[in-house]
């Protein structure tokens, strides 16, 4: 039995984010676009990387034989997923949405039976917490030698900062495919709750599409309400 981990995130909410909460100096297209996508890939790529090394860790050599232990993006880039739908999205609707590859593991293989997956599913979201941290901790520390407002790498860095809270969040939301799920699912293992489980995997991911596009189309601000005030803590106590 192979399960696989994918990263899903409501890509364009990301730049709105950025825009709303922060509040910067505006920048066109192509400033955006020069620091966000690296940001983007950085914090999608780590996520991908701890799912597997943490399987790895866990006693599972799934994800190292497919390639998957890496930093190469090339490694985790899905053409379809994380290229041309979201550009198709943007295009058609202004928002965009889309994933990277998944990354395989094998629960048979973890030490943990019960709780494995949901340590797999977890270290996902914690290794963009750390980057955040990271990245947030660098930008305090380049404050005083940088204008905040105009040089590039602290508008990276702000960037990084809020895409990885993003992800963390995000990926956390209990409904299928998210990491969420996993943790939740760990908590309801028994055979009793296994039509529950099968219910919410077949329809997670229908569901999540759903909430996005009704999100986007009925402007109800459904993911910005989960994500905004941790966003602009973040901004008003640190930044």
């Amino acid at each position: 039995m192979i399960v696989r981990f994918g990263e899903y995130v409501a890509s364009l909410g990301l730049y709105t984010f950025y825009f709303i909460n922060f509040q910067l100096i505006y920048m066109d297209f192509s400033t955006a676009v020069i620091v966000g996508v690296p940001a983007i890939l950085i914090a999608i790529i780590i996520h991908e990387f701890s799912h597997g090394y943490a399987a790895y860790l866990l006693g599972d050599n799934t994800a190292k034989d497919a390639g998957r232990l890496t930093l190469n993006p090339l490694a985790h880039i899905d053409l379809f997923g994380t290229i041309i739908v979201p550009l198709l999205m943007l295009v058609t609707m202004g928002a965009a949405f889309g994933w990277a590859k998944p990354v395989p593991f094998n629960p048979y293989n973890l030490k943990y039976p019960r709780f494995g997956p949901a340590i797999v599913a977890i270290a996902g979201p914690l290794s963009n917490l750390l980057v955040a941290i990271i990245s947030l901790v660098a930008f305090k520390l380049l404050v005083p030698v940088f204008d905040a407002s105009t040089n590039m790498l602290m508008i990276f860095l702000v960037y990084l900062t809020v895409l990885n809270l993003v992800l963390l969040i995000f990926n956390l939301i209990p409904i299928p495919p998210l990491d969420g799920s996993k943790v939740l699912f760990s908590f309801f293992s028994g055979i009793k709750y296994a039509p529950f489980r099968a219910v919410l995997e077949k329809q997670g991911p229908f569901i999540l599409i759903m909430l996005i596009l009704m999100d986007s189309f009925l402007n109800l601000h459904l993911f910005g309400k989960l994500i905004n005030p941790i966003i602009n803590f973040v901004y008003n106590v640190f930044i």
